[in-house]
C-alpha cells in the first residue's frame, strides 16, 4: 500500500535523521525500546511510528524534535481520518460563525478535527470501530512475527499508563507544553477565530497546573500572545511548516480562577485581536 503524503514526509524526515545516527536497524533496536522490524516498517513508510520513536530518533540525532512531531501530528491526524493535517478542517456550526466572533467550546470538547454534527451516529461508528479494531489487534498478537520482542522489550504497565507530566506550576514557565508532556487531555479555556481566518485557543493542563495558547490556520509571521500572571509567552509563524500545524506558545502557570488572555498579531499589519478566558 503506497503510503499517504503526510506520512511520506514524515518518513523522509525519520530516514534523514536515522541516516545522521550512523546506526543500523539493530542498532536502533538496542538503544531504543522498539524492535529491529519495527524500525524497518517504521522508516519504510509501513507502519505510522509511534510518538515516542520519533522522539527517540530524534535524540539520538541530536535534533530538537519539534518539527518531527509536527510532521507526526500531521501524519496520524491523516491516518486516523481526523483530517487536521492543513490544519483540521473546521466543523459546519463553526464555519457559518461571522469572522472574530468568539466561539465557546462545549464543556468536553470533541477530539481536534472530529464533527460535532450527528453524535448518535458517530457513537454508532465508534462503538463498530472498536470492535473491528478488537478484532484486528487480537489478529495482529497472533500473526506479528515480533509479537513477543516487542512485548518482552515493553512492561505492561508503560502500555496503558499514562507516563508523568515533567513538569508542574512554576518548574512549567516558560517550557514547551508538548515536551513536558503536559498536552495529553488538557481543557480547552476557549477558542476565537480572528477576522483573517486563523483559529486560537487557550489551553490549560490540571496535571500540571499550567496553560498555554496555540493557533493554526495561520501565515508567516502571525504571532500570538499570551499573558496570565506571569510574563508574556508568544508563538511566531515563521516558515511554511509552521504555517501548516498547531504552534504553541510557551506554558505559564496558572491557578483555578486565573484569567488568561490571548492576542493575535497578524503579517499583514491589520489590527491584533484578543481575548480571554478563565481556568477552570
Amino acid at each position: 500500500m503506497t503510503p499517504s503524503p503526510e506520512r511520506a514526509e514524515l518518513t523522509a524526515a525519520l530516514r534523514d535523521l536515522r541516516q545522521r545516527t550512523g546506526l543500523s536497524l539493530t542498532g536502533l533496536e538496542e538503544r531504543t525500546p522498539f524492535s529491529r522490524s519495527s524500525w524497518g516498517r517504521y522508516l519504510k513508510g509501513e507502519t505510522l511510528p509511534p510518538r515516542e520513536a520519533v522522539r527517540e530518533l530524534c535524540r539520538l540525532a541530536g535534533e530538537p524534535d519539534r518539527r518531527c512531531l509536527a510532521l507526526w501530528e500531521i501524519a496520524e491526524a491523516a491516518s486516523s481520518g481526523r483530517a487536521a493535517h492543513a490544519p483540521p478542517d473546521e466543523p459546519a456550526r463553526e464555519r457559518d460563525e461571522p469572522a472574530g466572533e468568539r466561539v465557546t467550546p462545549p464543556a468536553t470538547p470533541p477530539p481536534d478535527g472530529v464533527n460535532r454534527i450527528r453524535p448518535w451516529r458517530i457513537a454508532v461508528m465508534v462503538v463498530a470501530a472498536l470492535a473491528v479494531l478488537a478484532g484486528a489487534v487480537a489478529a495482529a498478537a497472533l500473526l506479528s512475527p515480533d509479537r513477543s520482542a516487542e512485548t518482552a522489550r515493553t512492561p505492561p504497565d508503560s502500555r496503558t499508563a499514562l507516563p508523568p507530566p515533567r513538569c508542574r506550576d512554576a518548574s512549567c514557565e516558560g517550557k514547551d507544553p508538548m515536551n513536558m508532556l503536559c498536552g495529553t487531555g488538557p481543557d480547552t479555556l476557549g477558542s476565537y477565530r480572528t477576522a483573517a481566518g486563523a483559529r486560537l485557543e487557550l489551553r490549560h493542563s490540571r496535571r500540571c497546573g499550567a496553560s498555554w495558547a496555540r493557533m493554526w490556520a495561520t501565515e508567516v509571521g502571525d504571532r500570538i500572545e499570551m499573558t496570565a500572571t506571569g510574563p508574556v509567552r508568544s508563538a511566531e509563524v515563521t516558515d511554511a511548516l509552521d504555517a501548516r500545524v498547531y504552534l504553541y506558545t510557551p506554558m505559564t502557570a496558572t491557578a483555578p480562577g486565573t484569567v488568561v488572555r490571548a492576542c493575535f498579531h497578524p503579517a499583514a499589519g491589520a489590527e491584533r485581536e484578543c481575548f480571554e478566558a478563565t481556568v477552570r
